[in-house]
C-alpha cells in the first residue's frame, strides 16, 4: 500500500512569511527526489524548494501569492511503501492513511553521543510541544536537561539556559531552542526600539495630494519593501557619521586600461570597482574594527577574520547587496568573472539567501551614474560602508610649496612649478560611531587612498 507524504518548507534561515511566486508541479505529476516543487521570494532573494522524496503529486496545499514559513506544508505525495520507510521528511510526522506516524529524526553526532547518557533522552523538537516538555524535569544541579553541545552553544550565545524553554523530552533544551530564544529577543528588542522611536518622533501628517492636481498610486517593489525596513532599522539604531576623502587613481586607471584588451580576450570587463575591492581587502587587514560587529550586549566586538564584501547592484526593482567571498584570496580576473555572474543573477532575481549573507564590509558605487559624494547608510550589523562617486579630473600642483615660490619682494618666481591634471575618485566612508571614531575613519580613508594611488601596492 502506498503512503501519503507531506513535503514541507525546510529551514530557510530567519525568513518568515515568504511569498510563493511560482508553482513548479501540478497534481498528478511524477517527481523525483530533489526536484523543485515551488519557487519563493523573500528579502531580495528567490529560491526553489526541492522535494524530499519521489512520488506522485496527490494534492497541492499552496497557491501562487500564498505566504509560507518553515514547516508549512506545500504538497502531498503518494509514494511507494518502501520509499516511505527510507525517506526522512523535514516535518516530524508522515501522514499514513488517516493516521500520523512519527518518523525518526536526523540527529548530529554530538547530540547522539549526549543521548547515550543515562539521565538524558534525545528527541527532536516538534511543532506541538509534548506533554513531557510542558512539565520540565531539572537535572541534579537544578538546571534544565541539555547536552554538553547545547550548553556550550548557550555560553557562546550568551543565553541563560535556565531561562530557555526546552522543547525536548522532559523539557530538554535543544540547540534549536537556544537559536529561537535569540531570534525572539532580537524581535522583541526591535519592536521595543521601533515602538519607542515612533512614540518619541511625531509621525508625518497625512495630506490629501489630490487637491493639488492629478495623482496615481505606484506600489513599492518587494525589494524596496524589504530594504526599507532594514534601512529604517539601521538608521534608528546606528549613530552614523560620514568621512569624505578622495584618491588619486591616475596610475591605477592607466594600469587598468593597459590590461583591458587582455581581459576582453577572456570575455571579462575590468571595472575600477574590482581594484577598489582588492584595495579595501588590503586596508581591512590593517583596520580590524571596520570588519567587526557589536555584540547584542554592546560590550565587545566580534571581529571577522574573513574578507567577504557586500557589493551593491542596481536592479529594476531596487538595490540588492550580494556578497563576494574571500576577496583577499582572489585575483582581479577571478573577481571580474564572479562579480559579472553575480550581478547578472541579481538582475534576473536569481539570488539565494546565502548570496546575501556574511559580508564584513559593503561597497556602494554610483560612479557609473554620477555625483561628487554621498552618505550611504551602514548595513548593520556591519560597522562601515564605502561609497564611490564618479571619477573626475582635478588640477594638482606639482612643484615646490607655494610659499617657497615668492621672491624677496613677495612676487612669484616664474617657471618653478605647474598644475597637472589628475584623475581622482571621491570616497565617502560611513561608519558606526560607537565602534569607529573620526580619527580612525580618516586614517582608514587615507590608507585606502594611498593604496589606490599606487596599483603595485595591491601586489604586496
Amino acid at each position: 500500500m502506498g503512503l501519503s507524504l507531506e513535503i514541507c518548507v525546510p529551514d530557510i534561515g530567519d525568513f518568515e512569511e515568504v511569498e510563493v511566486v511560482e508553482l513548479l508541479v501540478a497534481k498528478g505529476d511524477i517527481i523525483e527526489f530533489d526536484d523543485p516543487v515551488i519557487s519563493i521570494e523573500s528579502d531580495k532573494a528567490t529560491m526553489e524548494i526541492p522535494s524530499t522524496a519521489a512520488g506522485v503529486v496527490a494534492e497541492l496545499r499552496v497557491s501562487e501569492g500564498d505566504r509560507v514559513s518553515e514547516g508549512s506544508v506545500l504538497i502531498v505525495l503518494d509514494v511507494a511503501e518502501d520509499a516511505g520507510r527510507s525517506a526522512v521528511p523535514e516535518s516530524d510526522e508522515v501522514a499514513l492513511g488517516s493516521e500520523s506516524v512519527p518518523v525518526a529524526p536526523r540527529v548530529d553526532a554530538a547530540e547522539e553521543a549526549s543521548a547515550a547518557l543515562p539521565s538524558v533522552e534525545s528527541a527532536r523538537p516538534t511543532r506541538e510541544m509534548s506533554e513531557a516538555a510542558r512539565h520540565p524535569v531539572p537535572d541534579r544541579r537544578g538546571l534544565p536537561h541539555a547536552s554538553p553541545l547545547a550548553r556550550r552553544h548557550a555560553r557562546e550565545l550568551g543565553v541563560p539556559i535556565d531561562s530557555t524553554q526546552g522543547s525536548g523530552a522532559h523539557g530538554r533544551v535543544l540547540i534549536d531552542d537556544l537559536n529561537r530564544e535569540v531570534r525572539d529577543r532580537f524581535a522583541r528588542d526591535a519592536v521595543g526600539i521601533e515602538g519607542s522611536a515612533r512614540r518619541d518622533v511625531a509621525p508625518i501628517p497625512a495630506l490629501d495630494q489630490t487637491v493639488f492636481g492629478p495623482v496615481h498610486d505606484q506600489p513599492l517593489t518587494r525589494i524596496q519593501k524589504a530594504s526599507g525596513a532594514a534601512l529604517h532599522r539601521s538608521w534608528l539604531n546606528v549613530p552614523q557619521m560620514t568621512h569624505h576623502d578622495e584618491a588619486d587613481v591616475t596610475e591605477l586607471e592607466r594600469f587598468r586600461r593597459d590590461r583591458r584588451e587582455l581581459a576582453s580576450g577572456r570575455g571579462l570587463k575590468l571595472s575600477p570597482l574590482l581594484f577598489v575591492m582588492k584595495a579595501v581587502a588590503v586596508v581591512l587587514e590593517e583596520f580590524p574594527a571596520f570588519r567587526s560587529s557589536l555584540t547584542p550586549e554592546f560590550d565587545r566586538l566580534i571581529v571577522k577574520d574573513y574578507f567577504h564584501l557586500g557589493i551593491s547592484v542596481d536592479t529594476d526593482e531596487g538595490l540588492v547587496v550580494p556578497v563576494i567571498r574571500e576577496v583577499d584570496r582572489k585575483g582581479i580576473f577571478e573577481l571580474a568573472e564572479e562579480l559579472g555572474e553575480t550581478a547578472a543573477r541579481a538582475r534576473a532575481h536569481q539570488l539565494s539567501p546565502e548570496d546575501l549573507r556574511g559580508a564584513c564590509f559593503t561597497i556602494s558605487s554610483l560612479g557609473g551614474i554620477g555625483g561628487t559624494a554621498f552618505s550611504a547608510i551602514v548595513n548593520a550589523p556591519e560597522t562601515a560602508i564605502l561609497g564611490l562617486s564618479k571619477m573626475r579630473i582635478r588640477p594638482q600642483w606639482k612643484g615646490p610649496p607655494p610659499s617657497d615660490l615668492l621672491d624677496a619682494d613677495g612676487a612669484h618666481e616664474p617657471g618653478t612649478g605647474l598644475f597637472e591634471p589628475r584623475l581622482v575618485l571621491p570616497l565617502s566612508l560611513s561608519y558606526d560611531h560607537r565602534v569607529i571614531d573620526g580619527a580612525s575613519a580618516a586614517r582608514f580613508a587615507a590608507r585606502l587612498s594611498r593604496v589606490l594611488s599606487e596599483p603595485l601596492r595591491l601586489l604586496l
